[in-house]
C-alpha cells in the first residue's frame, strides 16, 4: 500500500473515533433529559395530589366553620327554653333544634369523610415525593456518570488532536484538501476499503481496471461514484508477505 494511502487510512481511522466520541458528548444532554422526564411526571403528580390535598382541606375548614355557626345557633335555642310559655311553642322548639342538630350531625360526617379523603391523598402525597426522590437520585447518579465519561472523552479527544495534527502534516496539502473535501460530502467518511469489486463506502461496482489499479497505480484511487479514496487491506497483507519472502531470499 502505497505511503499516503496508509496516511489516509490512519487519519480517517482517527476521524471515525472523534466524529463517535463527539457524537457521544452530543448524545448525554438527550440521556439527561430522557430520564427527566419520568422526574417531571412525579413532580406533576405531586402537584396534583397536593392541590387535591388542599382543596379537600379548604373545604374541610369551611364545614368545620358552619359546624360551628349551627352549633352556636344550637346553643341560643336552647338559652332560650325559659322563654317559652306554652307546650305547643315548647314542641315547636324541639322540632326546630332536632332539625339544626341534624344538619350538624350531617356537616360532621362530611368532615369525617373529607378527613378520610386526606388520609387517602396524604398517602398519594408521600408516595409521590418517594418517587421524586427516587428520581431525582437516578438523576444525579446518571449525571456523575456521564460528567465521568465526558472527561475521559475530553481526554481522549486532545490526544486524538495530537495525533490527526502529526499526521496531517506528513500528508500533502493538496492530497490533504481532497481528503477533507470527500469528508464533508460523505458524512465523515473519506477512505474506505475496496472488496469483491465494489466501494464499501456506496457499496457501488468498481470497473475492473480501477479495482486493480488500487493495487498496482502509483495514483490514489477515489471511487467513481461516491468519490471516497479506496484501499484494499489484502494489499497491506501480500506486501508484508512479498516483503518477508525478500528478506527470506
Amino acid at each position: 500500500m502505497k505511503e499516503e494511502l496508509k496516511l489516509l487510512v490512519a487519519l480517517q481511522e482517527i476521524d471515525s473515533i472523534i466524529l463517535r466520541n463527539r457524537l457521544e458528548l452530543k448524545k448525554a444532554p438527550e440521556e439527561i433529559k430522557r430520564y427527566q422526564g419520568p422526574l417531571s411526571e412525579s413532580e406533576k403528580a405531586h402537584k396534583r395530589e397536593k392541590e387535591k390535598y388542599d382543596s379537600i382541606e379548604k373545604k374541610k375548614k369551611q364545614k368545620e366553620l358552619e359546624v360551628k355557626e349551627v352549633d352556636d345557633r344550637i346553643e341560643k335555642l336552647k338559652s332560650r327554653v325559659s322563654d317559652i310559655k306554652t307546650n305547643k311553642e315548647y314542641s315547636a322548639h324541639l322540632k326546630e333544634i332536632e332539625v339544626i342538630e341534624k344538619e350538624s350531625s350531617r356537616l360532621e360526617d362530611e368532615i369525617l369523610y373529607m378527613m378520610e379523603e386526606l388520609d387517602e391523598v396524604s398517602e398519594g402525597l408521600k408516595e409521590a415525593e418517594k418517587r421524586i426522590g427516587d428520581e431525582k437520585k437516578r438523576l444525579q447518579s446518571l449525571q456523575k456518570e456521564l460528567d465521568v465519561k465526558r472527561d475521559l472523552i475530553e481526554k481522549e479527544l486532545a490526544e486524538l488532536k495530537e495525533q490527526r495534527e502529526e499526521l496531517v502534516g506528513k500528508i500533502p496539502t493538496g492530497l490533504c484538501t481532497r481528503y477533507m473535501d470527500v469528508f464533508q460530502e460523505s458524512s465523515g467518511l473519506s477512505v474506505v476499503e475496496a472488496k469483491d469489486e465494489r466501494c464499501l463506502g456506496c457499496y457501488m461496482s468498481i470497473p475492473p481496471q480501477i479495482y486493480v489499479e488500487i493495487k498496482t497505480s502509483d495514483e490514489i484511487m477515489q471511487c467513481p461514484q461516491c468519490g471516497r479514496f479506496l484501499y484494499r487491506k489484502e494489499t497491506a497483507v501480500e506486501e508484508t508477505q512479498d516483503s518477508g519472502s525478500k528478506n527470506t531470499d
